[in-house]
């Protein structure tokens, strides 16, 4: 359950090695949260992740860090693997931040590339987040948090594959915190921008670049409010109202 202060005390993580969800996790043990559990493929970097939080603690309460094998391009084991954590003990708040950027050049001239990054990023998501709202509903409470991204307002032709996959996930999000809506259960967005990480390192660095620490902050304030979305910065929101309304002629020109 969350503490007397409203901040989770156990934490689910699908993409235990994305950088937004450590920043996220080191920000929340920085309060409360004792528990963790980072689900991702097995590798050298998960077991790096999970080493880096159970370094942390706050007085002297330890932190408890698991991780747990997790593929979103295995739906299939998606309910089995993730009810073992929720057989465990109620879970405060998951954290959905798996996904890739593909390379849209590359995807184009391969269709099966470009499913592939369709599946992680949606078809996964819709997978791991019903199994996953479906366990928060049946507990009654809890705060599941979906990372999207700004892309998902309008899809721009230097990123389409990967645009239209979060649009669907931003979609799908939209769509299941309605249904848990007066469940106990929390769905929220968070939209960022660009975000300065290892995905993003090779790419040409886009106006009002974000860090993972400054999305960690804006979903630790979002729950704190309650809020349905989040934009990191904030400012984005304004700009892509109107990105969004431009007629597509116009958009075609922009240097997007």
């Amino acid at each position: 359950m969350k503490d007397a202060f409203g901040a989770p005390q156990s934490l689910l993580v699908l993409g235990g090695t994305s950088e937004i969800a450590l920043a996220t996790a080191r920000r929340l043990i920085a309060r409360r949260t004792r528990t963790v559990w980072l689900a991702g493929r097995p590798s050298p970097e998960l077991d790096a992740a999970a080493v880096s939080l159970r370094e942390l603690r706050t007085g002297q309460d330890e932190v408890t860090v698991h991780t747990v094998p997790f593929d979103a391009l295995d739906p299939a084991a998606h309910e089995e693997t993730l009810g073992k954590v929720f057989a465990e003990g109620d879970v405060d708040m998951v954290l959905l931040a798996f996904g890739v950027l593909g390379d849209q050049g590359r995807d184009e001239a391969a269709p099966l590339d470009a499913v592939r990054v369709a599946q992680t990023n949606y078809t996964g998501a819709v997978s791991a987040g019903l199994t996953c709202a479906n366990a928060l509903r049946a507990q009654g409470h809890g705060a599941l948090v979906v990372l999207s991204s700004v892309a998902a307002e309008r899809t721009r032709r230097a990123n389409f594959i990967y645009g239209s996959s979060k649009a669907g996930l931003d979609a799908f999000a939209q769509g299941l915190g309605d249904a848990l809506h007066g469940s106990g259960v929390h769905v929220m967005i968070v939209r960022p921008g660009f975000v300065r990480t290892r995905m993003t390192a090779r790419l040409a660095e886009a106006p009002m670049a974000t860090t993972p620490e400054a999305v960690a902050h804006a979903i630790e304030q979002g729950l704190w409010r309650r809020s349905e979305t989040v934009w990191v910065p904030g400012r984005l929101r304004l700009v892509m109202a109107a990105v969004r309304h431009l007629p597509r002629p116009l958009f075609r020109r922009l240097p997007l």
